[in-house]
């Protein structure tokens, strides 16, 4: 899709499941990346069974769009069949691209299948002559480690120019470790963030405990809320594109594969707006979404606002319901009578708000009708304060 920036940048948008995933087109998405059932570093979230992929896949071409599926765990010798059996799958289905990290996988669909191949952040691309190795190796895309600042990533991408293309992450949450390699959740509770089961062991709250003073502990930094020494804050690049053009990124990528239709739904709108080049308060739609406290990262030196005192999100906005065909909505939250509604569709909500009317829902994922006094459009998403 053409942008104000002159040329052609994909917005790459995430999806958990396949509301999301018709979520974040109808907002603007040009390409999804999502998770099957296994292989993935989201294995808490739905992804997408092999019949729902194939579904997503016909659903997504049929938009002109593209769709890649990520296969970026760190394989084991026991995965490798069934990873070569999915790896012919997958191109069955006519899917645009696989995301991988590990180099035996990606030798596996190098070698069965004629694919692209994306490179996962997880690989750590932090230079040029990393990124060209894996272009030697057949990559079409490498998705550089969150730690370079935007210097890097110009130079990155003129030596890549013409020989693959470069994305990187520009909002969303962000791991603590390097490029998400990450040990701690196993250490602390035997799962695996490297295969899928982070337990967000980060997100915790630390304090020191010196060996012969046992039960006495001494924050590392004194608190009255604590101290989350490792809990970092959402990324948030969006007043940066423009330097992100010019560095020469092929790709801007939202983080989210866990997050909800509100989540996925307003981060692709005002993403989608800025890149269109619409005038709005962008800022003020992205701080209705649930997110931690913003920071540009280390792609633009905010490392001092690394990390946030609390590792509770803000919650300014819940979803309370998705819009579906004649005036129904699918229920997402409770709704109560009297409660503010607000309409988020892809123009914004623009003053959208109305006051419900009917009587209180709390089942969720029941539909309901509803008796809106403004125009609603399947995958419109209602939210409230709360």
């Amino acid at each position: 899709m053409k942008n104000k920036f002159g040329n052609t940048i994909e917005l790459l948008a995430p999806a958990g499941n396949f509301s999301c995933l018709k979520t974040a087109f109808y907002f603007g998405a040009d390409a999804i990346y999502l998770g099957g059932k296994e292989y993935g570093l989201r294995a808490k979230c739905g992804n997408f069974s092999d019949e729902e992929i194939i579904e997503a896949v016909e659903y997504t071409h049929s938009l002109g769009k593209k769709l890649y599926v990520t296969i970026n765990i760190f394989a084991k010798n026991a995965d490798i069949r069934e990873i070569e059996k999915y790896a012919l799958f997958l191109e069955k289905t006519g899917i645009d691209a696989v995301i991988i990290s590990d180099l035996g996988v990606l030798g596996i669909f190098r070698t069965l299948t004629n694919l692209d191949v994306h490179i996962s952040t997880q690989a750590n691309v932090c230079n040029s002559h990393a990124a060209m190795q894996y272009v030697a190796l057949g990559a079409k895309r490498i998705i550089l480690a969150r730690e370079l600042p935007v210097k890097d990533i110009s130079e990155i991408c003129s030596v890549l120019s013409g020989k693959a293309d470069i994305e990187v992450f520009v909002h969303g949450a962000m791991c603590m470790s390097y490029s998400g390699r990450c040990l701690l959740s196993k250490y602390m509770t035997g799962r695996d963030a490297n295969r899928g089961d982070c337990a967000h062991s980060c997100r915790y709250k630390y304090a020191l405990q010196e060996e012969k003073r046992p039960g006495e502990f001494f924050p590392v930094e004194e608190d009255d809320n604590g101290t989350y020494i490792m809990n970092s804050r959402d990324l948030c690049l969006i007043n940066k594109l423009y330097e992100l053009a010019e560095a020469g990124v092929a790709s801007f990528k939202i983080e989210g594969r866990m997050k909800n239709e509100f989540y996925v739904g307003g981060a692709v709108n005002a993403y989608r707006r800025v890149m269109n080049g619409e005038e709005f308060n962008y800022m003020d739609e992205l701080e209705k979404l649930p997110h931690r406290p913003f920071t540009t990262g280390f792609t633009f030196n905010d490392k001092i606002k690394e990390f946030e005192k609390s590792s509770s999100v803000i919650l300014n906005y819940q979803i309370a319901a998705v819009v579906m065909e004649d005036n129904k909505i699918r229920i997402k939250n409770k709704i109560s009578k009297g409660d503010e509604i607000e309409i988020l569709s892809p123009s914004g909500s623009n003053g959208k708000i109305f006051s419900f009317d009917g009587d209180t829902v709390s089942i969720p994922e029941q539909i309901v009708s509803i008796d809106c006094p403004y125009k609603i459009e399947p995958c419109d998403i209602l939210i409230k304060k709360g």
